[in-house]
């Protein structure tokens, strides 16, 4: 017995950390490089990604998991991808979730059966932030290792909570107290400046993301205490078998009516009641509809709760099937009101996420259908809609929606249609450089324009101001606009094409 508390001290003691002790000081010190002090972001962020991947490697093949460090490794540099194109909001999404993914695949700790994977998830970030002061306080107090490296390990653990929320107040007060502030920035020693708190601060939680990376550990479960008999229950009358199957009557016919005059006038095309165009009627449903789908699957996922009283009737599950059905097209509908309503007062970055969101909705509620038909857990149920975001935010982080909506909203102007709304040259200016390419298809379609000809000269200056000149803010999408404005350069810009 002794012998087994002493192989588990070893295991689990100071000499066991080392590794991914010298691999967090490495990578907040390559953080710190690529990304804290970047000019702007770009290939940094990707390059960061590569390295945390080579990491999570580097764990597994020390303990002889080859398989695991290889698929570990692919699943953060596939997923990093789109951070070669640009970094954004959905890319770094991505690339967090497959970090945690990698890491707990890189320590065995993922599970093999998918409807798991979100309370695994779950317990592996609520335990993550505080890993590396649980770590410290345990070494703390273990009894592994030599008297110096205990007492060297106890200074260290002793001094980390002053040094962090030093740097906090010093932070907060540097904010607060401008003359601290131009003291602060004066201070130096030779060619070393004194790091800025925020800096600080971020060296401190980059350590504590590296340490959970790369020693990831799951909040342990409490098991419930199993009931010394089984109580009978009666029927709820409030959410019982006789109220979901009234309730699914109910809402079917009127769900029913709703799909009905859907198919007659926004499918079938049939003439609205005189002063209501297509637009205003696409318009007062497109969201109030997603809601109500979205309370239709709270409400579903309530009646085919486990062991609820929808689970073994026949009758509920066939009509909870038809109310799904009927949420779908209620969704499709609502998609299609917005393309109506879109076509008729153009696309902005706020109707794209909308349609986008629409069509999550969408295949959530194809989902639940799949869940009750298949008879699968909640768990699988939370994981397959986490897929299917995860491949819609990686889709997504790929597009150039700027872009996309320029195009869109010159293809549908008055100017060029001969219809809908005049272009908004306004909100070109809102939506970034990446437009200055469908600006010179714009005018060489319509003629010059002095308006046109100005907002591109604002978007040419913008682009070289945003253009980063060191290597770690580089992007792809900034490198094909800044290709393509040298292209045009010493020619007529306005008379060039939008190119393949």
């Amino acid at each position: 017995m002794q012998a087994d508390q002493t192989i588990a001290a070893e295991r689990n003691g100071p000499s066991r950390r080392i590794w991914p002790m010298l691999a967090s000081l490495l990578l907040v010190g390559l953080a710190d490089c690529l990304i804290l002090t970047a000019p702007s972001p770009g290939l940094g962020w990707f390059l960061f990604a590569v390295a945390l991947a080579l990491a999570l490697a580097g764990g597994a093949l020390a303990r002889n998991r080859v398989r695991y460090a290889l698929n570990a490794g692919a699943i953060v540099i596939v997923a990093a991808l789109p951070l070669i194109e640009t970094p954004s909001l959905p890319g770094l999404a991505v690339t967090t979730l497959a970090l945690a993914i990698a890491a707990l695949l890189a320590a065995r700790l993922l599970p093999s059966a998918l409807g798991r994977l979100p309370a695994v998830l779950m317990r592996y970030a609520v335990l993550a932030p505080f890993r590396l002061i649980g770590d410290g306080f345990s070494a703390r107090s273990s009894g592994a290792g030599t008297e110096l490296r205990r007492a060297v390990m106890r200074q260290a653990i002793g001094w980390l909570v002053p040094l962090l929320f030093l740097a906090i107040f010093l932070w907060l007060f540097l904010v607060a107290n401008p003359v601290l502030d131009l003291a602060a920035s004066q201070v130096s020693l030779g060619d070393f400046a004194f790091p800025e708190p925020i800096r600080l601060f971020g060296w401190a939680v980059l350590a504590a993301a590296m340490w959970a990376l790369l020693r990831p550990r799951l909040l342990r479960r409490f098991k419930r205490r199993p009931a010394a008999e089984p109580v009978t229950r009666t029927e709820s009358l409030l959410f019982g078998r006789t109220a979901i199957l009234r309730s699914l009557v109910i809402f079917n016919t009127l769900f029913a009516l709703q799909t009905a005059l859907d198919l007659t006038y926004l499918w079938g095309g049939v003439t609205l009641p005189d002063g209501m165009s297509h637009a205003d009627y696409a318009h007062r449903g497109a969201f109030p509809l997603i809601v109500t789908a979205l309370l239709a699957a709270v409400f579903v996922l309530a009646a085919m709760r486990p062991n609820g009283p929808g689970v073994h009737s026949k009758p509920i599950r066939v009509l909870v099937y038809a109310w799904i059905g009927q949420n779908i097209l209620l969704c499709i509908s609502a998609i299609l009101r917005l393309d109506l309503y879109v076509e008729a007062y153009s696309l902005t970055e706020l109707r794209v996420a909308a349609g986008i969101w629409m069509g999550l909705v969408a295949v959530g509620l194809l989902l639940i259908l799949l869940r009750i038909a298949l008879r699968q857990t909640s768990g699988w149920l939370i994981a397959t809609n986490l897929i299917s975001l995860a491949v819609t935010l990686y889709g997504c982080a790929w597009i150039d929606f700027s872009a996309l909506i320029a195009r869109f909203n010159v293809e549908h102007s008055r100017e060029v249609s001969g219809e809908g709304m005049r272009l908004d040259l306004d909100y070109f200016y809102v939506l970034g450089p990446t437009v200055i390419p469908v600006l010179d298809d714009y005018t060489a379609r319509i003629g010059r324009r002095s308006d046109v000809d100005t907002l591109r000269e604002q978007l040419v200056l913008d682009a070289h101001m945003q253009a980063s000149k060191d290597w770690r803010g580089w992007s792809w999408r900034q490198q094909r606009l800044m290709a393509y404005l040298d292209s045009t350069d010493g020619n007529d810009n306005n008379s060039s094409i939008l190119p393949d």
